[in-house]
């Protein structure tokens, strides 16, 4: 299925979660992570169960460290 994620449009396999793409981008271990599906968050605890659907729009924002 097609998804974009920032604003990437990528292929990925049917049937994934929010953890199983996080997975495939070897993000699932990275803390201070949001996740936005079609500009809505969805809480961490709901990532293991969030069905994507084919051409979601995801972002996905990781906190940096900085001065």
């Amino acid at each position: 299925m097609h998804l974009f994620v920032n604003n990437e449009r990528l292929e990925y396999p049917d049937n994934l979660t929010a953890l199983d793409l996080l997975a495939l981008l070897k993000l699932q271990e990275k803390k201070g992570m949001a996740l936005a599906v079609n500009n809505a968050v969805i809480p961490k605890g709901l990532w293991a169960t969030h069905l994507i659907n084919p051409e979601d729009n995801i972002t996905i924002i990781t906190a940096t460290q900085g001065g």
